[in-house]
């Protein structure tokens, strides 16, 4: 993907047109972090905010915050309490906030919440190259065709490594090994209608990512994304995930991945899955963000830690069940 790509792209005439930019980040050394997303929708004339923070100690923090745009803007954001940065295109954004949150346990049962104060001033650096497509028609698959109209036409990734300081009632974290990812979509997005996804952000070390997803679309299941070795990047052909599940039968407590990518090469994943923020949305749509630590294994049978996302979306039926099985 080219520089440009990190600005403002045409609106098209589609009402669930969208541009957004995500973030996430785990500084283990802390056990804190975040996943941030700002949305813009200017047919619907709406730009907002989701700030989520992984506390030290294990529990979540919340932003949420909206504000009426009706046309495309480019960088700095600035929705409420949060700002986005752009530094250098396709390269370092800055991510700053001074906002009061609502906190709460990564516990689907629970409902206790608490205000917490939050100060966030940190500097995503690329660490590999941000990979994509920029939805062209004519590209891809009939399965990336069905996805089109459902969650963006065009979407990029890129892993990278964040600098500064999370500060959470007065108490300061400097975050000296935080790693993550962030992508763009821009396109049509409708959060009801992909029947699943499982999407995946992970970084392993400096010269070792992974991201992408294996999505439901009405042509069949599409995977798509990347691996990043030693700066190399190729193409994944083909997640072979199988999950264990909690009690509930919905939230993902270890996920088993096989990566194989276009060069034919394999990569051997566990990821444990350390808190799950629940993500609800009307109509039974619930997204599970699960922080994980992620365990590769080499040919030779050593084994590299680090740490990641496994997002997964579900359909749910009048019961509460997935419509599409957990596998």
């Amino acid at each position: 993907m080219e520089p440009h790509h990190d600005f403002a792209h045409e609106v098209e005439a589609d009402t669930a047109w969208s541009e957004s930019y995500y973030f996430n980040a785990y500084d283990p050394a802390t056990e804190s972090g975040l996943f941030t997303r700002i949305g813009i929708r200017p047919n619907e004339g709406t730009m907002d905010v989701g700030l989520s923070i992984w506390l030290p100690g294990g529990d979540l923090a919340e932003y949420r915050h909206q504000v009426e745009c009706r046309e495309m803007p480019d960088a700095p954001f600035e929705v409420g309490g949060a700002r986005y940065e752009l530094l250098e295109a396709m390269q370092r954004w800055r991510v700053v906030a001074a906002v009061t949150a609502s906190a709460r346990t990564c516990n689907r049962s629970s409902s206790e919440r608490w205000p917490v104060e939050i100060r966030l001033d940190v500097t995503f650096e690329g660490l590999s190259d941000a990979v994509g497509s920029d939805g062209r028609s004519g590209q891809g698959s009939k399965e990336s065709g069905a996805a089109a109209t459902t969650t963006g036409k065009g979407h990029f990734e890129q892993a990278g490594r964040w600098t500064g300081t999370l500060t959470v009632d007065g108490i300061v974290y400097e975050w000296s090994s935080a790693r993550g990812n962030r992508d763009r979509s821009w396109g049509p997005r409708r959060w009801g209608e992909p029947p699943m996804w499982r999407w995946f952000s992970i970084n392993i070390a400096d010269d070792l990512h992974f991201g992408g997803i294996k999505l439901g679309t009405d042509a069949g299941d599409l995977h798509r994304g990347w691996v990043s070795v030693n700066g190399r990047v190729a193409s994944v052909r083909h997640w072979d995930l199988s999950t264990e599940l909690a009690d509930d039968q919905l939230t993902h407590e270890v996920m088993h991945l096989k990566v194989m990518d276009k060069a034919e090469r394999t990569y051997d994943l566990t990821g444990r899955v350390l808190r799950v923020a629940d993500i609800g949305r009307p109509g039974g749509t619930v997204i599970n963000e699960g922080l994980a630590e992620w365990t590769y294994r080499h040919d030779d049978g050593t084994t590299d830690v680090g740490y990641g996302i496994g997002e997964y979306l579900h359909q749910l039926d009048a019961l509460g069940r997935p419509r599409v099985p957990v596998t």
